[in-house]
């Protein structure tokens, strides 16, 4: 990528808006557009469903597959709750009614989480 001032002695790398650092070191969460997308900016909806034989599974939407490392956030969801879950169609889906303890964990994150549903 080219950069400001291109063959100029005032050539500068490009830097990206947050961390100021350029931006093949930048690390910083970026959406499907490009933009930087922090977790503050990503409201998540954690709700519950009952599935067939009165299973109860805590649900997290809201989140962006592409800027949230929905992976390492399952991971440890399921590490604080000693329950099973999978991530389906951009949602975590764990097993059991966890829903304050996903919310805190959630918040400890940066993600403004909310309850959803009744």
């Amino acid at each position: 990528m080219s950069g400001l001032f291109d063959g100029t002695s005032l050539e500068r790398p490009v830097t990206c808006e947050v961390c100021e650092k350029p931006m093949n070191q930048c690390t910083c969460p970026r959406g499907e557009s490009g933009g930087v997308v922090q977790p503050k900016d990503q409201p998540a909806r954690v709700g519950r469903e009952k599935r067939r034989k009165g299973k109860t599974v805590t649900v997290i939407t809201g989140l962006s597959p592409v800027a949230s490392n929905l992976d390492a956030i399952c991971a440890r969801l399921k590490t604080a709750c000693a329950a099973g879950g999978t991530i389906t169609d951009g949602r975590i889906e764990i097993q059991g009614d966890h829903r304050e303890r996903a919310m805190a964990i959630l918040r400890d994150l940066g993600y403004p989480a909310k309850l959803s549903g009744g």
